[in-house]
């Protein structure tokens, strides 16, 4: 299997001290071998966030 399942966190919800939204989202491993990153909603800052992708 070439797709692996990832974790994606908030970036931002940590610094102002707010639980980090999290989400999973999948990724070719051939052909993507930087770390994910997505602007996704975080629903405790009620905007939309750069979320990364953490080490699982």
């Amino acid at each position: 299997m070439s797709r692996e399942t990832v974790i994606l966190e908030c970036t931002e919800a940590r610094k102002e001290g707010k639980p980090p939204s999290r989400y999973m989202s999948t990724r070719n491993k051939k052909l993507q071998t930087d770390p994910v990153e997505k602007k996704k909603y975080n629903r405790f800052l009620k905007k939309h966030t750069l979320h990364r992708e953490i080490k699982s």
